[in-house]
């Protein structure tokens, strides 16, 4: 494949670039730009210069979109292989995360938000409006970049702001491209990618031209956005993971849901924010749920994302491969057993063994903390509430599951998870039009739906008497 910038790869960084890794070979294939913080300056002011004219014409605004999404598609087979070889996912994956991209951006295209009357008892006719916020700021993480950035971007800009895009330094090129890519429907400055190394996010967050900062990452990050972003009192919408817990109960049918479970945690490599990364099984079960997932865990086939033949790509960089690997240690130091995998995988590349794990003491780092990889631990309980104080038991509320034959009691005990959305017998799957939100320390604020829209707009009232 050609370089994305045009330029040779480099192994090294260089000046005003940066390397960007193959993490299925460990090794550079091209570089990004790597823009300095006062840089900026005239990116946020272009956009803040686009707001009036881009908010003054919701119709224009939703044929920009619709066509930015037929974009998008047309765009498919050069940016889903791309994607897969900057991040290490499966190319299906890849295809599938560019075709929810331009689903994003019909759906908000078509979301309309009219003018709504107040009644109230006083001799006036009251109508609430919606208006745009202004210069919007949105910080991407590596792990699912078009996903996630056009989560951030779809919704600001239907609602009429403008926006300055910021990946993560590990996948910057498909989201470079994407940019390009939408460039060609939006008016110039509607939507402008930055690429770069910290702490240009640091300023983009903190930046006195930017009224909503919306983030994705991990929570001491989100922190420091937070703080950052509160300089200049611009809103912030937050969604800073989780560890997300599947409860079994006494009924399941082990063999039945075993494929659904699996995949609900191995996912992308098991590096989704509402993965499984917990489960939680009657003791009587345990046995048979730590074999059946340890039998899917050592037949799936790991490999390069490009490859037909791979299931599951490498852990996406060297940072959260060590990361993975210390979390994996400490659990079999603490007296853990692989029931599969257990270690890097002896090839190029950043590949990790799917793992399973049994007898893990319920305080060990792998299970109250997000491993945020393909590890996953089986716990036993022997009553229904130890297990939903086990699951409720961590700083994390993003999302949770209940697994059961019997509907209406996995229904009871799903509504007792502090938790953001909980599912019956599956994991991790998402409407566009339903909100996204997450309790504790998985996030402020919401995505998705209208609930996301208005997120992105602040409300607005006109009074006017009644006539004579």
């Amino acid at each position: 494949m050609a370089p994305a910038t045009g330029r040779p790869p480099h192994t090294t960084d260089r000046g005003g670039y940066f390397a960007v890794v193959d993490p299925s070979t460990g090794e550079a294939f091209d570089e990004a730009p790597d823009r300095r913080p006062e840089e900026l300056d005239p990116v946020v002011d272009r956009a803040r210069a686009a707001w009036p004219g881009w908010r003054a014409d919701p119709a224009a605004r939703r044929t920009a979109l619709l066509a930015a999404a037929d974009a998008v598609e047309a765009a498919a087979t050069a940016l889903a292989p791309l994607l897969t070889r900057e991040q290490g996912k499966p190319l299906t994956e890849s295809h599938a995360e560019v075709a929810r991209t331009a689903a994003r951006l019909r759906y908000f295209a078509e979301l309309d938000i009219g003018a709504q009357p107040i009644t109230d008892d006083r001799p006036v006719h009251s109508r609430l409006r919606w208006r745009s916020i202004g210069a919007v700021a949105a910080i991407v993480p590596w792990n699912f970049p078009l996903q996630l950035a056009s989560a951030k971007f779809a919704p600001a800009l239907a609602a009429g702001n403008t926006m300055v895009l910021k990946p993560s330094p590990s996948t910057p090129l498909a989201t470079r491209m994407l940019g390009a890519v939408l460039a060609g429907s939006l008016p110039e400055g509607v939507l402008t990618v930055v690429t770069g190394r910290e702490p240009l996010g640091a300023r983009l967050a903190s930046h006195p031209g930017i009224r909503h900062v919306t983030f994705t990452g991990s929570a001491a990050t989100g922190r420091a956005v937070a703080a950052g972003a509160a300089a200049s009192l611009a809103r912030v919408t937050l969604e800073l993971g989780g560890n997300d817990a599947a409860i079994l109960l006494d009924d399941v049918d082990v063999e039945e849901i075993a494929d659904r479970l699996f995949w609900a945690a191995f996912r992308n490599c098991g590096q989704v924010c509402m993965a499984v990364k917990r489960v939680y099984a009657p003791a009587r079960l345990h046995d048979r749920v730590v074999e059946a997932l340890a039998h899917r865990a050592s037949t799936t086939v790991v490999g390069p994302g490009l490859d037909p033949a791979s299931r599951i790509g490498p852990v996406s960089n060297a940072p959260q491969l060590a990361h993975v690997e210390r979390r994996t240690a400490r659990a079999l130091a603490d007296g853990g057993r692989a029931a599969a995998g257990g270690h890097r995988l002896d090839r190029p590349g950043y590949f990790f063994a799917p793992t399973i794990l049994a007898d893990v003491p319920a305080d060990s780092p792998v299970v109250t903390e997000e491993q945020f990889g393909p590890v996953l631990p089986v716990l036993p309980y022997d009553s229904l509430d130890e297990a939903v104080r086990a699951a409720n038991g961590t700083g994390f509320g993003l999302g949770g599951s209940v697994w059961s034959t019997d509907l209406d009691r996995a229904a009871a005990v799903a509504d007792r998870l502090e938790c953001g959305t909980a599912w019956i017998n599956h994991h991790a799957e998402l409407s566009l039009a339903q909100p996204f939100a997450g309790a504790k320390d998985s996030g402020v604020g919401v995505a998705g739906g209208p609930w996301g829209l208005y997120g992105n707009l602040r409300p607005f009232v006109v009074h006017r008497p009644e006539e004579a």
